[in-house]
């Protein structure tokens, strides 16, 4: 990426063709599991944001993409289901070519979600 993006179309429009598609199939998922959310850039990428609070981003790199969870600790509960890809504390990176299974993306967004609404009600939180 040349210069920093203002939005996530910027983003997406600058990114490796091949990137770009996996990329916006990505966001249309993230979209479709958690309407309203908002989007911003974040850190330089497209982040994705739920009741205040980051819930995922994504990114392109040379020769990859990366879901950033943004919870090291959703990552190590389900670390069986990431076991295809190369992962670090909260990043699950993948190829254009193979990308995340949309029902993988859902079960994050959903847990991420629920982190969330935890983080935001103390109540939720101590359960």
């Amino acid at each position: 990426m040349s210069s920093p993006a203002k939005n996530v179309d910027a983003y997406l429009a600058e990114a490796p063709e091949d990137a770009r598609a996996a990329l916006q199939k990505l966001r249309a998922q993230i979209k479709a599991t958690a309407p309203g959310i908002e989007e911003i850039i974040s850190y330089r990428i497209p982040t994705f944001r739920y009741q205040g609070r980051s819930l995922v981003a994504f990114s392109a790199h040379d020769n990859h993409c990366s879901l950033h969870l943004m919870s090291p600790a959703l990552a190590a509960v389900i670390k069986d289901d990431l076991k295809a890809y190369k992962t670090t504390t909260a990043t699950i990176r993948f190829t254009p070519d193979k990308p995340l299974p949309a029902t993988l993306v859902a079960k994050l967004v959903q847990a991420r979600i629920a982190e969330n609404e935890a983080a935001n009600d103390p109540a939720k939180a101590k359960r």
